[in-house]
């Protein structure tokens, strides 16, 4: 009976230990596609603080933006003026095109909201989540 509680526990143990690098996924390089009205993929892992490659492509027929919005803010019914002092970080794209930008990650771990600010497109569903890990 010992030896099975010493095997579980040691199970147990690497399974957490597996769980706990897992957290591997967290990348410094992002690769969105945005179009209406989505952003693919829709969730991105970032390390805390570090500088992010953030690759954006966009397939659809108008200009959209990837908005990161603040620790702890959301965008109420509809992306408006009220959200702008909220915003952590913003890219806008053309239809049609791609660019390469740079930022740093937030310092503070946690989900962050990410949207489209152009007028009706986060009512449409053009949400992300943007999530923070600790080094």
């Amino acid at each position: 009976m010992k030896k099975i509680i010493t095997m579980f526990a040691i199970l147990l143990g690497l399974t957490f230990a597996l769980a706990a690098c897992s957290g591997g996924s967290a990348t410094t390089h992002l690769k969105v596609d945005l179009t209406e009205f989505m952003f693919n993929p829709s969730n991105f892992t970032v390390p805390a603080g570090q500088e992010i490659t953030l690759d954006l492509t966009n397939n659809g027929a108008i200009m959209h933006d990837f908005i990161i919005m603040k620790y702890g803010t959301t965008v109420g019914d509809d992306f408006g003026d009220e959200d702008v002092p909220n915003i952590y970080w913003k890219a806008e794209i053309e239809p049609g095109n791609s660019a390469t930008y740079t930022f740093t990650a937030p310092s503070q771990p946690g989900d962050y909201q990410v949207v489209c600010g152009v007028q009706g497109h986060y009512q449409a569903g053009m949400v992300a989540k943007l999530i923070v890990v600790a080094q």
